[in-house]
């Protein structure tokens, strides 16, 4: 079975963006530009980096079991 997962990377800083959006990248596991998270693809996960979808980058890879 295939598990999808996103890795997402940071690439823009938080300072001066709204706190909510802030909240939104600390919640995906990101702290400053240039760190990484991988995350499993849920509906949650892609609604999260939709919000900030200006301050990542983002690609889906696949986990063999």
């Amino acid at each position: 079975m295939k598990n999808k997962f996103f890795k997402i990377v940071q690439i823009k800083s938080t300072i001066g963006k709204k706190p909510k959006h802030r909240a939104t990248i600390l919640c995906l596991g990101l702290k400053k530009i240039g760190s990484i998270s991988i995350v499993k693809n849920t509906k949650s996960i892609r609604g999260m980096m939709n919000l900030v979808s200006y301050m990542i980058k983002f690609e889906e890879f696949y986990e063999n079991k």
